[in-house]
């Protein structure tokens, strides 16, 4: 065994000792129409745990490895972010760009791909997935994206292909055989206005991919988000699986600002336009920040009226992202102090980095 090899075994061994397999308190169905008294505010079990981008904590992110990892410390939920390959197939990155998540800029044969492009209004360089075809894309490995905050996770670096979506979906069904409990999936995808600009429209495959698994109804084990507004109208339309509209804290969606529509993230979290939002989605996903407010240090107190506002529109709540890190975190509060308080705050799920912390602060707080 090479010195790597140990180094990536003794990494593993901790992680897996606390794993759950089994959460201790079972998740609200996250396809389950919403009702005024279902999930409710007072509901200390209905939490669901999105693994976001899978046990990003502890394996490079939207990697086969994070996503088993991410079932096996007990999350209901595995996200993966969708982008298109040149040959119009859906595969996982936070990002087209892939720099920062794969060994690209280590590759000469690939060196000539880099270029500059503008994305959402945004310049950007460096290389794309949509420059690659699928059988070059997994050529590339798979690589830490923050190894400063997490140098433990780049262990990994160079072990794990870039994965699609199917194989994911099959991940998430040959779990959910092996554990015996569902394990949904819900992507999001990533710059749809842009894609479908270059003529690779992410709605298409997606839907395929949905019909052909027979998940187009909201019994499905599957939430599609995005923070574009016009592409989930669109699939409200095509299917009938939960939709999850993102925000943010600033900004606005990318399609209605390049149509010239002036509605901002402000505007869509308003008591109105969370009435609007529910018109084609079940699921609101903002900023934590939105949720629980920060002072000038950095602090949290008081939760903002968000939560009970989406919910009295018909809304379920899932806030990003709960981190580990300390930088990540408010100055008055630890990991499992942030997500007692959103818990209190009466959301109906977490995207966590840190699977398992998501599921045992759960298990107490059901306990309480």
């Amino acid at each position: 065994m090479s010195t790597r090899d140990a180094l990536v075994l003794a990494a593993a061994v901790p992680l897996l000792s606390v794993a759950v397999t089994t959460p201790a308190s079972a998740a609200t169905p996250l396809t389950a129409a919403p009702t005024a008294a279902d999930p409710g505010r007072g509901d200390r079990a209905g939490i669901t745990v999105i693994a976001h981008r899978g046990a990003s904590g502890y394996r490079p992110e939207h990697t086969i490895e994070a996503y088993r990892l991410a079932i096996e410390q007990g999350a209901d939920v595995i996200e993966p972010d969708l982008v298109s390959t040149k040959d119009h197939v859906l595969v996982a990155r936070h990002e087209n760009e892939i720099s920062g998540t794969t060994d690209v800029a280590d590759r000469p044969e690939f060196a000539d791909r880099r270029t500059t492009k503008v994305i959402d209004g945004r310049s950007v360089t460096g290389w794309f997935t949509e420059d690659f075809t699928l059988a070059e894309l997994r050529t590339l490995r798979a690589v830490e994206r923050l190894p400063q905050v997490r140098p433990g996770n780049t262990l990994y670096d160079g072990l794990y292909a870039v994965p699609t979506f199917d194989e994911i979906v099959a991940l998430a069904q040959s779990e959910s055989i092996r554990t015996g409990r569902t394990i949904a999936v819900m992507p999001e995808t990533k710059h749809p206005t842009y894609f479908a600009s270059i003529g690779l429209d992410l709605t298409e495959p997606l839907v395929a991919t949905l019909e052909r698994l027979g998940w187009t109804d909201r019994d499905a084990p599957v939430a599609v988000q995005s923070f574009e507004v016009t592409n989930l109208q669109e699939l409200h339309e095509q299917v009938d699986v939960p939709l999850v509209q993102l925000t943010s804290a600033t900004g606005a969606p990318y399609d209605l600002a390049s149509a010239g529509d002036p509605r901002t993230y402000a505007d869509l979290v308003t008591p109105a336009g969370l009435r609007e939002v529910a018109r084609y989605a079940t699921w609101l996903g903002p900023e934590k920040n939105q949720v629980l407010p920060r002072d000038a240090a950095n602090a949290i107190g008081a939760p903002s009226t968000l939560v009970d506002d989406a919910h009295d529109a018909g809304l379920r709540v899932a806030v990003y992202t709960v981190r580990a890190e300390r930088q990540f975190l408010p100055s008055n509060v630890d990991v499992m102090g942030e997500l007692a308080a959103l818990f209190d705050a009466g959301v109906d799920g977490v995207f966590a980095d840190q699977p398992d912390l998501a599921v045992a602060a759960r298990a107490q707080h059901a306990r309480c």
